[in-house]
């Protein structure tokens, strides 16, 4: 028995359109479901605890909708046992980036039913976890530009959801500031005079595709962290552009770590975004919990 908790507002009704596909599929194949609507993550969250508690025997959990439709669920997935499937329907997507899981919805079916479930860390911070990345500074304030922004919904509407994070970019240019940065990872302290931001990551990309860690691994008990520090506005917008193929890590204005263990500290306040939803703010702790969900994947894939 297959459960799926569907929102069909992500990415401009794509989650509806999506759930479609997936139970003309099911029922073409007589696989037997249950699934819900949901318009908000405290009811998906409420649900699926429900469910989980009430009804063992479940094969896996398919969520259809964006990364912030995943986050909400993480406190009822984490040490369920029970597989996450991925079905992307949302404006980033980076968790089925992260674990290749395609866009095309029969193809992420067939990993949902015929895939590889694999232990996949967890990021822990005070209060939650994050599964794909956590962003604090620039990085988040793009991301709350972005999510309050028309831009967005005119994007996902063509199916361009990465170039809404590219015009945030330059929006948000425009009005942050950058200021003294403090990072510490694993007992080694780090100091920056002028931090644009701090990305600690589980995956690879984050923002829509961005390859911000592209080292990463989502299994290794470790987290991948990016600091952009000590540039101008202009070496920032430079920046951006070889973040999709991640060959910013060549730049001296970028240091990258790994550890198991991370604080983020600034002089301002900084916002920090999880898989694109608002979880804190700077002073920020942030460590790995190795294993804590298990994921749908396809079997070729290597974490």
């Amino acid at each position: 028995m297959y459960l799926f908790i569907v929102n069909r507002n992500s990415g401009n009704g794509g989650g509806y359109r999506v759930w479609k596909k997936i139970q003309e599929l099911l029922h073409h194949r007589s696989i037997p479901y249950d699934y819900i609507f949901t318009q908000s993550a405290e009811e998906a969250h409420s649900y699926l605890i429900d469910r989980l508690a009430n009804k063992s025997g479940w094969s896996a959990v398919g969520v259809v909708g964006g990364d912030g439709t995943i986050h909400s669920l993480l406190p009822a997935m984490r040490d369920s046992g029970v597989p996450l499937a991925v079905f992307p329907a949302g404006s980033g997507n980076d968790t089925a980036r992260g674990f290749r899981i395609p866009r095309k919805t029969a193809a992420a079916l067939d990993i949902m039913l015929e895939g590889m479930p694999r232990s996949t860390d967890l990021i822990s911070i005070s209060g939650g976890s994050t599964l794909t990345a956590l962003a604090v500074g620039f990085d988040a304030e793009v991301a709350h530009n972005v999510n309050r922004s028309r831009y967005k919904k005119i994007c996902n509407w063509f199916g361009m959801g990465r170039l809404a994070y590219v015009i945030g970019v330059f929006h948000t240019l425009l009005t942050f500031r950058p200021a003294p940065l403090t990072v510490e990872c694993d007992g080694q302290e780090y100091t920056y005079t002028s931090g644009w931001l701090a990305a600690v990551n589980n995956v690879t990309t984050y923002g829509g595709g961005l390859s911000i860690c592209p080292e990463a691994k989502p299994d290794d008990g470790l987290l991948d962290i990016c600091i952009v520090h000590d540039c101008s506005r202009f070496k920032l917008m430079l920046l951006f552009p070889t973040l999709l193929f991640g060959k910013h890590t060549r730049f001296s204005f970028v240091s990258m770590l790994r550890g198991r263990n991370v604080t983020v500290r600034s002089s301002l306040p900084r916002l920090a975004l999880g898989d694109g939803e608002p979880v804190s703010s700077t002073p920020l702790t942030a460590s790995a919990d190795p294993g804590a969900l298990r994921v749908m994947c396809p079997h070729t894939l290597a974490v």
